[in-house]
């Protein structure tokens, strides 16, 4: 059986001699798991659409249940972030995000679309800086997963905005600082009036237009560091992309 499909790569590990193990984000089929034989090969026809982060438009061929790639036309390489390595380690870092979040087999149109809006920032928006293209990301990637925070007011006390605002990585939730003990175990990250309204702007925003506000200094760190330690705290893991970005960022601060 053939099918054609649209996919974006999120991951290529070599295999053999000259072939690739290929994890891909497809419109139609979802994530799935696919063989590339012989596209390590001089000249290979599908050499370019099996690299990583490559968008294609691809022929799968399913023989006794395993995915092959048959044929391949490159639809977009985002060659701006190929071209500088801190866009590439955070670019590698929204797949491996992406494979982990979406499931086997089950299309998961909005986080193709986010995932490809979101290298398009990295490629073609030099102007954002790639602290706000990681958060939105991130807070984006976790509501689409289910794990949509709740902040309209202190979940506590109802007040709105909270005071002194904190939000609890485990639960969720915002808080005012002086209810931190009714919230329950765990950690809670401080965020201010800056960062609540960027993040109001992720969550319920056009995501056509995700990347249209503006955000920096304290409140781009308060809501980067939250953002990112709620995707850990809630998928109880890490990353090795995301230490590779962060180590290559260390020189620059």
């Amino acid at each position: 059986m053939h099918t054609k499909t649209k996919a974006l790569v999120l991951r290529s590990v070599d295999y053999k001699e000259s072939d690739k193990i290929l994890t891909l984000l497809t419109q139609e089929l979802g994530k799935i798991t696919v063989s590339a034989r012989g596209c390590r090969k001089k000249g290979s026809p599908i050499a370019a659409s099996c690299q990583l982060l490559a968008w294609s438009e691809l022929v799968l061929y399913d023989y006794k249940g395993r995915w092959s790639v048959k044929e391949g036309q490159t639809l977009r390489l985002f060659r701006g972030i190929q071209a500088d390595l801190d866009r590439l380690a955070l670019g590698c870092y929204f797949a491996e995000l992406a494979e982990t979040l979406a499931v086997e087999g089950l299309p998961s149109p909005e986080l193709l679309s986010l995932t490809l809006n979101s290298l398009h920032a990295l490629d073609q928006m030099p102007q954002k800086p790639l602290a706000l293209i990681k958060t939105a990301f991130e807070w984006r990637c976790m509501c689409l997963a289910g794990y949509e925070p709740l902040f309209d007011g202190c979940a506590i006390c109802g007040r709105n905005p909270p005071e002194k605002p904190q939000f609890h990585l485990k639960e969720g939730v915002l808080h005012c600082a002086q209810c931190r003990e009714e919230v329950g175990e765990g950690i809670s990250m401080p965020l201010n009036g800056d960062a609540l309204a960027a993040l109001r702007y992720i969550v319920h925003g056009d995501p056509k237009r995700l990347f249209s506000f503006q955000l920096e200094g304290d409140g781009l760190r308060l809501l980067g560091e939250a953002g990112e330690a709620y995707v850990h705290t809630q998928l109880e893991r890490g990353f090795q992309t995301l230490d590779f970005y962060k180590q290559i960022q260390l020189p620059q601060r």
